[in-house]
């Protein structure tokens, strides 16, 4: 019997109050084992990084709000939120995984961190920088993606266009050679990108781990995150 593969998820942390506890939803957890790997929350500890990337099929890097690197905004723009520790753990894992074609799946402050590693840049406040973007920052709302034909992201979803949910301030705003885009919000926000040269790196900026598994194409990533885990792990 073939063993189940195994994903690190970096864990997030209360960066609103004070950054001392981690605190990572479970609904990535049992999104990982309803498409079948398990999933292990990875603690900011840099020497863990070697041995999480030997040994683990994949990594997830989840949302969060934490401060990254200045230049990978666009000028005169840098990070609202504050300094963590994650950031160090959270790019050398992905640097790590990228490195050995491992798979890697970003969400939300994920996908921007897969993106600005591989030349993109972003913005720290999409609708202030662009006034005629929709408010992406808010809880209970949903608005419409459309997908792009023709990327692979586009066969996993099998499906034109859907509703997502929708939590983000940042945007990726400039989208690098080695980046492709395979989903946009009806005012053309970037909403998805994948790493062409990757057999499976892959970003989202809406939050698949809170749709319906059985019923919405959003969250079909999960079974292709784990399907490609799951070769690495044979």
């Amino acid at each position: 019997m073939d063993r189940m593969p195994k994903i690190a998820v970096i864990m997030d942390e209360n960066t609103s109050s004070g950054g001392g506890r981690y605190d990572t939803s479970k609904n990535y957890f049992s999104a990982i084992h309803r498409a079948g790997a398990f999933a292990f929350g990875i603690p900011y500890i840099p020497d863990l990084v070697d041995q999480v990337v030997e040994e683990f099929d994949g990594f997830l890097s989840v949302g969060g709000r934490i401060n990254f690197p200045k230049d990978w905004y666009v000028d005169g723009d840098q990070s609202q939120y504050p300094p963590s520790d994650r950031l160090a753990v959270d790019m050398a894992l992905m640097e790590g995984f990228l490195a050995r074609d491992k798979p890697v799946l970003g969400i939300c402050n994920g996908m921007q961190m897969l993106g600005c590693l591989n030349g993109c840049r972003m913005v720290s406040d999409v609708h202030s920088s662009w006034p005629e973007a929709l408010n992406h920052d808010q809880a209970n709302v949903s608005h419409d993606v459309r997908i792009v034909a023709g990327t692979r992201m586009a066969e996993i979803f099998g499906a034109d266009t859907f509703a997502v949910n929708t939590f983000h301030r940042e945007a990726i705003v400039e989208v690098s050679g080695a980046v492709t885009v395979t989903a946009r919000a009806s005012d053309g926000v970037v909403e998805a990108i994948e790493i062409g040269s990757q057999s499976f790196a892959m970003g989202l900026q809406w939050h698949p781990e809170l749709l319906d598994a059985e019923s919405h194409p959003g969250a079909r990533v999960f079974d292709a995150f784990v399907e490609a885990a799951s070769r690495r792990s044979r």
